[in-house]
């Protein structure tokens, strides 16, 4: 495991879109060899997806061959809702790079049958070999995509019931508004996500401190589900000073002497 502690949010931005960046430049992705990247939402990833974006308009970076997945969607909320994940996606990063859109794949919240929905998903990452590089983020409390405290470090892509704590922490998207909050979502496992042959966790400000502290200073832990990429062979937590506020000193000096 390896934990990358830059000064601020901007920088560990910048940290990740590069390795995201070098990651696809080294595999030499082709027609027949697609890269296959795994994708958040919410607020921490959207500087990382500026910086991607900058480095393909510089000419740096195509995703034309290029499989992405992401981590969620909330149950019920129309697909052109300005807050469903779909949204979010094209509006923060797809429309602005040269990826095809069959090849961005997002779990479908109003599918007919949304347990088929998520086996679907689940084959689908299976016939594109598996998830290259999985990027993600914490909640609060602790939890990867919507495995809410409690999931299975065992599970795979499912319905989620959310829990008070997300909806109160998703709120801020909905006019404060805790009605309009989706209560369900459908979401990769915490096994889909160990499944990947890498793993790279956002982790920003002092509001996640704990759950850092949590994820990689004490054991595994179903409550705390971001815990089980401790066992993961290649697991990279980027940060910024902030959220180390609840880490040892003794961690912090030890990681940050590494790179």
């Amino acid at each position: 495991m390896r934990l990358v502690i830059l000064d601020d949010y901007d920088l560990a931005s910048e940290w990740a879109a590069k390795y995201i960046c070098n990651r696809i430049i080294q595999f030499k992705p082709s027609q027949g060899r697609y890269f296959t990247l795994g994708l958040p939402t919410g607020s921490t990833p959207l500087g990382c997806y500026k910086k991607l974006i900058e480095y393909h308009k510089n000419g740096d970076l195509s995703f034309k061959y290029v499989k992405t997945f992401n981590m969620d969607e909330y149950v019920g909320l129309p697909r052109n809702h300005p807050e469903s994940y779909h949204s979010y996606m094209w509006n923060n990063f797809f429309k602005h790079i040269d990826i095809d859109p069959n090849n961005a794949h997002i779990l479908d919240g109003n599918a007919p049958d949304l347990q088929a929905e998520c086996d679907a998903f689940e084959k689908k990452i299976e016939e594109a070999g598996g998830i290259d590089l999985f990027v993600g983020g914490i909640g609060p409390d602790g939890h990867i995509a919507f495995n809410e405290p409690g999931s299975s470090l065992a599970s795979r892509t499912r319905l989620k019931t959310l829990a008070m704590d997300t909806i109160l922490a998703n709120a801020k998207y909905f006019d404060g508004d805790l009605s309009k909050v989706p209560t369900m979502a459908l979401t990769v496992g915490v096994g889909t996500v160990m499944d990947a042959r890498e793993v790279m966790i956002l982790i920003t400000g002092a509001h996640k401190a704990f759950a850092l502290y949590k994820a990689i200073e004490e054991g595994v832990n179903h409550m705390w589900t971001v815990s089980a990429f401790q066992q993961h062979p290649r697991t990279i937590f980027v940060c910024d000073e902030d959220a180390t506020l609840e880490l040892r000193v003794k961690t912090v000096k030890y990681f940050k002497g590494e790179h």
